[in-house]
């Protein structure tokens, strides 16, 4: 081969290996941009868990339940039924059930769950074991795991109860009361509460086992039932909890209600009315604010964060 001929072939090899190398070192580069860019793409489509969930109960759809019945209907606000169930942790459920006149609902018996029921219209009763509890409005009621009870309405007028239920899975047992723990709101006097302004009285309902300022001492994953009746123009401070959940129901009044916060400080404010109902995770801002024209009663509770008890702690 003359010296033309081969410098030309060896060219042409030269060239073809280049071609080569380019054609093939385009794989890697492509491979590291997807294995770059595919976290991006999945943390746009990933949801971020809210600090804290709104639903009304005059809007919630009503579901089918371990209780309803052809004459009782449920409406799941916050844990079983609700869709964001992840949200909420401790708490198992909380809604509003509505019995027909003369009507009832089903049977039930949950051997990890404890329950408060809270009347907020009409009257009924609770078969809770073997024993008849007459209801009226403002009743509440601790139903411990373990004792079957069902609802029912012998009234002609409609029976509207609060439904709340506690995962007692993992927490310490104890005795069940020797007889149905159930006291009235009226009946428990209002209070200040320290730490809290003088506007913001309370009705300390329920308790801990342990507690000693409560109607009842009954919970053992609810640390506190409480009814707030806040002055017009008055407020319960923005606050938080390390270590409870806690659900706001308004049953009177209107104003704004603050829920979750920036890190500015900045408390998310949120135009609050007669059935709107609000869950918090532990360690979100919660507080609320009276108009200046009306006064505000408000429902609440708290709850043991699974993994977050403290023996003695304040509530």
């Amino acid at each position: 081969m003359r010296r033309r001929d081969f410098v030309k072939a060896e060219a042409l090899l030269a060239g073809a290996s280049m071609d080569f190398t380019k054609r093939n070192s385009v794989i890697p580069v492509t491979l590291l941009v997807s294995a770059f860019c595919m976290p991006l793409l999945n943390a746009e489509d990933r949801t971020i868990d809210p600090t804290f969930l709104y639903r009304n109960a005059s809007t919630v759809r009503e579901q089918k339940s371990d209780i309803t019945t052809t004459t009782c209907h449920y409406r799941p606000l916050f844990g079983q039924g609700d869709s964001d169930t992840s949200i909420v942790v401790g708490v198992a459920r909380y809604g509003q059930a509505v019995i027909d006149p003369n009507g009832a609902c089903a049977t039930i018996q949950y051997p990890d769950e404890d329950q408060i029921y809270v009347v907020l219209e009409g009257s009924g009763s609770v078969t809770y074991g073997n024993e008849i509890v007459p209801l009226k409005k403002e009743d509440y009621l601790y139903i411990p795991a373990t004792i079957p009870n069902v609802l029912s309405n012998p009234s002609g007028v409609p029976l509207t109860v609060v439904i709340m239920g506690f995962h007692t899975k993992g927490f310490e047992k104890s005795q069940l009361p020797p007889q149905p723990l159930k006291a009235n709101i009226e009946d428990v006097p209002t209070q200040t509460v320290s730490g809290h302004p003088a506007a913001a009285r309370f009705r300390l309902l329920m308790g801990d086992v342990d507690s000693k300022r409560d109607r009842l001492a009954a919970g053992h994953v609810l640390t506190s039932l409480f009814l707030m009746e806040i002055a017009p123009d008055g407020t319960n401070f923005p606050h938080h909890h390390e270590r409870e959940e806690e659900i706001y129901l308004v049953l009177s009044g209107h104003g704004t209600m603050v829920a979750g916060g920036g890190m500015d400080g900045i408390a998310g404010r949120h135009p609050a009315k007669i059935g709107d109902a609000y869950f918090f995770r532990l360690n979100c801002t919660v507080g609320y604010y009276s108009a200046p024209d009306v006064a505000s009663r408000i429902l609440a509770v708290r709850s043991w964060y699974p993994g977050m008890v403290q023996k003695g702690a304040q509530h």
